[in-house]
């Protein structure tokens, strides 16, 4: 996948990889692969669709209307059609698109430039014992076609059965049947591929977790619980989640060295803990 582009959200395509008596399939059978195949073209499709248009109005424009600042534009969709439409490829699947050629990119957001994370359902059966044969044929056609996008084999029957359960229910049905929940997982890989993660705020009553971009300076993560944290931002107290949880105390991670002080540009980390300092004109006041 070209690297820079921005505000993409993925595509989690479900394809079920089992055989049930009770689901009739649109195509008569069971074949992820196809399915796979399909909608990669269906989505390729769409982007033709969206690209016609964009190119007629910017050569009425840049072209025989001889505006300059546009031709720079049609030059590049030019390119993004020869790509798309004539060579029938995915906008990700060209590493080489360069830093002008991303904005335009970035300006449209074709449906082939977000990056996918295929689920595969498999029966409990399967799932518990690690085997169905489609796996394979499935993570070959996505190292050949899609190379670095995840595949993630869960079993939407197991998260029914569990979701319906206490924690200790749970954890005896998993123990009993060597199998676990991979609903985590999912959503871990979800905020990765959206560029997301968390920091925790921690008080005598509550602890919250808070969603920031990957790359986000302490101020900014400040201002994600109040304008005036950002504003008034003096200080960062940060421990990692890791530490916290090995050392069981703040005043553990404290006696261990790992308890820092961070400033304005401090960037945020995925589990980090964070007492923000901060103060206001009206109002000097630290608040976790």
């Amino acid at each position: 996948m070209a690297e820079g582009f921005s505000d993409v959200i993925p595509l989690i395509y479900y394809v079920g990889a089992f055989e049930d008596e009770d689901i009739i399939h649109v195509e008569g059978n069971v074949d992820p692969v196809r399915d796979i195949e399909i909608i990669h073209e269906e989505l390729r499709l769409k982007d033709e669709e969206m690209i016609k248009p964009i190119i007629e109005k910017l050569e009425k424009v840049a072209v025989r209307g001889g505006d300059k600042k546009l031709k720079p534009e049609y030059d590049v969709m030019l390119k993004i059609k020869n790509w798309v439409v004539d060579q029938k490829k995915h906008v990700r699947y060209c590493r080489d698109w360069n830093d002008k050629e991303i904005e335009v990119l970035n300006k449209y957001l074709f449906l082939t430039s977000k990056p996918m994370i295929y689920l595969v359902n498999l029966s409990e059966k399967d799932y518990i014992r690690r085997k169905n044969k489609w796996l394979v044929k499935i993570k070959e056609w996505v190292d050949s076609h899609d190379p670095g996008a995840l595949v993630i084999p869960f079993s939407g029957g197991l998260e029914s059965l569990l979701q319906d359960m206490s924690e200790e229910e749970i954890q005896k049905y998993c123990t009993e049947h060597k199998t676990q929940s991979v609903l985590t997982r999912i959503i871990k890989a979800g905020y990765g591929a959206l560029q997301l993660e968390y920091f925790f705020t921690a008080g005598p009553d509550e602890v919250r977790a808070w969603t920031v971009r990957k790359g986000t300076r302490a101020p900014q993560a400040a201002g994600k619980i109040h304008t005036d944290f950002e504003k008034g931002f003096i200080m960062a107290e940060v421990m990692k989640f890791e530490d916290f949880k090995e050392g069981g105390s703040e005043n553990a991670v404290k006696a261990a060295g790992k308890y820092r002080q961070q400033g304005k540009t401090y960037v945020v980390e995925d589990g980090d803990v964070i007492f923000f300092k901060f103060n206001t004109p009206s109002q000097p006041k630290n608040r976790k």
